[in-house]
């Protein structure tokens, strides 16, 4: 902590809650990195760090008790109140980032938040002053973690991108268990450093506050665990009490933490929270082996992308348990149709055991109904039921209970933990209770912490405290007693199926007991278990709506149609590329189109006539509608029939016009759309609208007809021969480029965006690792310490270019290619003549073909 160190506690009893009565947000110290001032609500200074006389020029000793006023520029101080306009107390923050705040050029990141009645600002020197915009960073970055599935795919993925946000060498994305502990669900790090994924932290890890002010400040930094803080002063108000530093971004850490950081290895860390309704689902944690500043303009922007994370876990979540309701409905349903004939449930125990297994994995049930017990695989006998079921009755009326430790709640389930550790129980019943229990095996499981998760507390240096412990080596702890865990979906399943089964017994109730029950009874019966279900369905109803609003599924929509017309024009500028923006073949666009929906099938389509070319502007155009034609025949038209086909006859007429017409043969019957949607309007009117020509579409029963007349300014009579279509050279660069990239493959790219690209490239192709660098400096770095492979070099770097790289990889005979945005690059490229060269944009063959020369060379 350097000279400056906090004053030690009074001796004490010593256990786990010594962290969880620390005052974390009240220490009175903030770090280095930046200063702080505090007033009160008409600007009259009552705290401040004292590095504000380093930072800002003020007399710490003598300020305290003026007016902030004439201490900063007049716009200064008429800024910061308009940002105080934006902020409530102990909600929200203001942000001001490189803003002149002394009047002298010197540039300031700067946080503005209200602490009770107080006004706290917060200055960060800015240590880069070239432009730049962080925010638009965010997007891309959380668009790749929206088009993962899986939620362990979306965590991997974006443990990646807040590596490339942060630049620290290793980023966590860490789980709470229901108990308080904590698990490495994803983990991004450098090569070379050990992986913490899998391992296991206990909940004394991280105490009850620092929980409670992850909730309320979503992140936190420490630039360097061994700086020198900063005192607030005064220590106190007049009251006696401390400043309140929860909001604050500059807040000095517990020193338990930074020991326990220095134990770790760690000199720089940062968390960021993830919240799920409100509370923490997790966090990511990023450990830096060396001092490392992310400036409050890059870490807004970080804040925003866990935001965003949170949203997409919670999108993601609660798809999972929509799956879960809808897969609840349909059983409902199958299994009222099979209890119709009013056997009771007894009777029906293997048809309840098979079809409910479907969806609920367990390793044996029981049935307890009427007074009547059956069992199904690996359960308690009758007897251990009868007990259990008792302890089972003190649960809140009409309940899912669900365990993965038995014994631990209930010690008599230790003389059947052999067959059974775990269970989910179902109440059937109001009274008496009746029960469907779901039973697991016992799992003897062995799990990995990070340490010993039960070593003995002992005294520090910092007084009567809890030293953090110093082995972080694996400890592997075997635990037996339980089962695998049942999910929440899996509780919601059991909630779905109460419903459901009471709705069946109620029904086999009534038609069983139909004379020894008043119509009173059935009634009050009856409208409990429908007002139970309606309040469910509004609350479906309500999280539909809530869903419904979210970014995630329009984006996701809108994402899956943008993209397919991306790429049909991705494909058309390759073509155009390909002939060097001349007249291109409208046949091989169209058969290019159709081959993604035709794969194997090319006699599905027949094209006749003439072999035009279209101009470049035409041919653009020209690729929008044919997408959009392909595309609907597709969706909804003959090519979603085998036996269906398309035919498209291409004339060019005695004006030099081109008419294309379109007919759809053998699809289902055809109905005119109740809509005009974006893609009919692509058709109908893009060409008439840029390219002056006219567009006639016709939904007649038998097929789609469609007549397009191209303006001859925009047509050239081309030949058979341009028109072919030849795959020969394609299938044979595939096959030669089977297994091109292999080993340490190095990127170098100022463009986030397109180095991921390029990295999902090498990836997909067999990469073992690549290294993403966006600076000469990072990648000469890192040719110090790693072997690379590969090179793939972007020739210019912003205000600087790659040759330094290229030079070094050229002495270590290293192959690389240099890719380029700019047509005339001569006075670079003059340096490497045998280098290949890719041009911007670049698709994945383009880049591989290269690779593939550059390695032959």
């Amino acid at each position: 902590m350097g000279k400056t160190s906090y004053d030690p506690q009074t001796e004490a009893a010593v256990d786990l809650t010594n962290c969880d009565r620390e005052p974390i947000h009240q220490l009175g110290f903030v770090q280095p990195f930046g200063c702080l001032i505090s007033t009160s609500s008409d600007l009259i200074i009552n705290h401040l760090s004292r590095n504000c006389a380093d930072l800002l020029g003020l007399d710490v000793d003598s300020i305290v008790g003026q007016k902030l006023v004439g201490l900063l520029p007049d716009q200064t101080l008429h800024d910061l109140r308009t940002k105080l306009q934006t902020v409530r107390p102990n909600v929200g923050v203001g942000r001001l980032f490189a803003y002149d705040a002394l009047g002298n050029g010197t540039l300031f990141d700067i946080s503005v938040h209200m602490s009770g009645k107080s006004f706290i600002f917060e200055f960060e020197p800015k240590r880069r002053s070239e432009p730049r915009d962080d925010l638009a960073m965010v997007q891309p970055l959380i668009g790749r973690v929206k088009r993962k599935e899986t939620i362990d795919d979306a965590t991997r993925e974006a443990a990646r991108g807040l590596q490339l946000l942060s630049g620290f060498d290793r980023v966590m994305v860490y789980r709470f268990a229901p108990d308080g502990s904590g698990e490495v669900v994803a983990e991004r790090c450098r090569p070379e450093m050990e992986s913490f994924l899998g391992l296991r932290y206990p909940a004394s890890d991280i105490p009850q506050q620092a929980r409670a002010l992850y909730k309320r400040n979503l992140l936190r930094l420490i630039e360097d665990v061994d700086a020198e803080v900063s005192p607030i002063v005064p220590e106190a108000n007049p009251k006696g009490e401390p400043l309140d530093l929860s909001l604050a971004v500059t807040r000095a850490v517990s020193p338990i933490h930074l020991e326990y950081l220095r134990n770790m290895g760690v000199a720089s860390s940062m968390s960021v929270s993830i919240l799920k309704d409100g509370e923490l689902w997790g966090l990511f944690a990023c450990h830096h082996s060396e001092s490392h500043y992310v400036d409050y303009e890059r870490r807004s922007a970080i804040e925003l992308f866990a935001q965003f994370f949170s949203y997409e876990l919670e999108s993601k979540l609660e798809k999972e348990l929509r799956d879960t309701e809808r897969e609840s409905r349909e059983l409902h349903d199958r299994l009222m149709v099979r209890l119709s004939s009013g056997a009771d449930l007894i009777d029906n125990a293997g048809m309840l055991a098979d079809e409910i297994s479907q969806l609920l994995s367990n390793d044996g049930i029981a049935i307890y109904s009427d007074g009547r017990f059956t069992r199904h695989g690996h359960t308690p006998n009758q007897e251990e039921f009868l007990s259990l079921a008792k302890f089972l009755n003190t649960v809140p009326t009409g309940e899912v209970f669900a365990t993965n430790e038995i014994a631990a709640l209930y010690p008599r389930a230790k003389d059947f933990v052999d067959r059974s550790a775990g269970l989910l129980a179902i109440p059937i019943s109001r009274t008496p209770r009746d029960y469907i229990v779901f039973f697991r095996r016992e799992i003897a499981r062995s799990v990995r912490w990070a340490g010993n998760p039960e070593k003995p507390v002992e005294v520090g240096p910092n007084g009567a405290r809890l030293t953090p412990r110093k082995s972080f080596e694996a400890y592997v702890e075997n635990r037996r007693g339980t089962s695998q865990e049942w999910t929440e979906s899996e509780i919601r399943m059991g909630e779905a199926l109460r419903i459901s089964l009471i709705e069946i017994v109620l029904k086999l109730t009534d038609e069983a007991n139909e004379q020894r029950r008043s119509a009173t009874e059935k009634q009050e019966l009856l409208i409990a278990e429908l007002n139970h279900r309606v309040r469910n369905i509004l609350n479906l109803i309500q999280g539909l709506v809530a869903q419904s609003k979210s970014d995630a599924t329009d984006i996701a929509s809108y994402t899956k149609v943008l993209d397919g017309r991306i790429q049909s024009l991705a494909r058309a500028h390759d073509q155009l590329t390909r002939q060097e923006w001349t007249p291109s073949p409208l046949r091989k666009l169209i058969e290019v189109e159709v081959k993604a929906f035709l794969t194997g099938q090319a006699d599905r389509l027949e094209i006749t006539g003439d072999s035009p070319l279209l101009l470049p502007a035409a041919f653009s155009t020209m690729a929008l509608v044919v997408h959009e034609l392909v595309t609907n025949s597709a969706k909804y038209g003959a090519l979603t029939d085998q036996s269906g086909r398309v035919s498209i006859d291409l004339k060019i007429a005695d004006d030099g016009a081109l008419l294309i017409a379109w007919r759809e043969i053998g699809g289902p019957l055809v109905k005119a759309p109740q809509r005009t949607g974006f893609g009919s309007t692509i058709i109908e009117r893009t060409v008439p609208f840029e390219l002056r020509g006219t567009a006639e579409v016709r939904y007649k029963p038998g097929g789609v007809e469609a007549d397009f007349m191209i303006p001859a300014p925009l047509v050239v009579a081309g030949t058979p021969e341009e028109a072919k279509t030849d795959n020969t050279e394609e299938k044979e660069d595939t096959q030669k480029m089977t297994n091109l990239v292999a080993g340490q493959i190095l990127v170098v790219e100022d463009n986030m965006v397109i180095a991921l690209q390029a990295s999902d490239i090498l990836t997909a192709e067999g990469a073992d690792h690549v290294e993403l660098s966006s600076s000469v400096q990072d990648a000469l770095n890192i040719l110090d310490k790693q072997t690379i492979d590969l090179a793939v070099l972007d020739v210019n770097l912003g205000d600087q270019t790659s040759v330094p790289v290229a030079d070094r990889l050229s002495k270590q005979g290293t192959p690389f290619v240099l890719v380029s945005g700019y047509g005339d690059m001569q006075s670079i490229l003059s340096n490497y003549p045998d280098v290949p060269v890719v041009q911007k944009p670049f698709t994945a063959d383009a880049l591989l073909q290269a690779l593939q020369k550059a390695k032959s060379q």
